[in-house]
């Protein structure tokens, strides 16, 4: 069932919605409509009755922005319950509502970059989807514009785990008002020039311990083989079998993109003077870290924050901070 809300704008506007159905069954030769049906009840209706309470006077055209957003999405297989991934799904029926204002005034801003966010962060291995959807509604009550939306949503999907957002997730935090930057930040209270120094300074800020990447591809994993990796100044090239990635990595996740051979044979090996491996006990100027491989054969590389720890045993990179 849905909403009397959402039940009376359709019943209203009867002959526009079947026509627009109508136009996306011509598009989209696939459509399941019973699954377009689905997704009206379970994702659509949450949006428009949160929209008919914030401003009743804009729920109409609301309602038929997110009626032929969700027609395009359920035509593509993005959403609906037969979609690849139910994220989407959660993000209409549970985040979207929260911006309920900005949805008034420009609904297919607003459902076009939540959906869009929902569907990379989803396919980003290792990024945490729930976590960008929380901490994104917490901040609701604080987001004015759909710009403050995109900026706010770059920053938490970077803090989630997609590593490679971060110099567009500083730059986005640049362009919002302080307070709001460091709430996003999870830091209230402190300096904005500050703290965006300390970020862009030093990628393993609030991160101490780095952290491990990558597994066996048999068990769902990256790497056919055991991995060597080589550094540059954005991350770490890596060979495997005869596959080659950039690892992009910091103190919120780690993200493999295609690389070349040639980017691998240009790359560095080796580590600076403050790192000294000992059998297998590894040394960072004061720290002593015991590694969990057998000694022998461990291979190290660094740039100029991050050490990559490697070995024959094991088809996981161990990242450390190197301050």
């Amino acid at each position: 069932m849905i909403s009397p809300a959402f039940a009376s704008i359709l019943a209203g506007g009867r002959a526009q919605f079947n026509a627009r159905a109508a136009e996306a069954r011509r598009r989209f030769p696939s459509l399941d409509m019973a699954a377009f049906g689905a997704f009206l009840r379970d994702g659509v209706d949450p949006l428009v009755v949160a929209v008919s309470a914030a401003a009743p006077e804009r729920a109409g055209g609301a309602t038929l922005a997110a009626y032929d957003t969700a027609l395009a999405l359920v035509g593509h297989g993005l959403a609906g319950p037969a979609a690849k991934n139910p994220f989407l799904n959660t993000v209409w029926r549970e985040l979207a509502p929260q911006f309920a204002p900005l949805l008034a005034t420009a609904p297919v801003d607003v459902l076009g970059m939540l959906s869009n966010a929902a569907i990379h962060i989803a396919a980003v291995a290792g990024a945490r989807p729930a976590q960008w959807q929380r901490e994104l509604a917490a901040l609701a009550a604080q987001i004015a514009t759909v710009a403050q939306l995109r900026a706010v949503g770059q920053v938490l999907a970077w803090r989630a785990g997609v590593a490679h957002f971060r110099q567009g997730a500083l730059a986005a935090a640049d362009t919002l008002p302080p307070a709001l930057a460091l709430a996003a930040f999870g830091e209230p209270g402190a300096q904005w020039p500050q703290v965006r120094a300390q970020l862009l300074d030093y990628p393993w800020r609030g991160n101490v311990d780095g952290r491990e990447f990558g597994s066996f591809s048999g068990l769902g994993g990256d790497f056919a083989t055991p991995p060597l990796v080589r550094a540059t100044d954005d991350g770490f090239i890596v060979r495997s079998a005869e596959r080659y990635f950039l690892l992009v990595t910091d103190a919120y996740g780690a993200v493999l993109h295609s690389a070349t051979a040639q980017e691998f044979d240009q790359a560095q090996t080796g580590a600076p003077a403050s790192v000294r491996l000992d059998g297998a006990t590894l040394h960072i100027g004061a720290r002593r870290i015991a590694l969990d491989v057998p000694a022998g054969d461990i291979a190290i590389a660094a740039n100029a924050h991050t050490l990559a720890v490697t070995s024959p045993w094991t088809h996981a990179i161990r990242l450390l901070p190197l301050a």
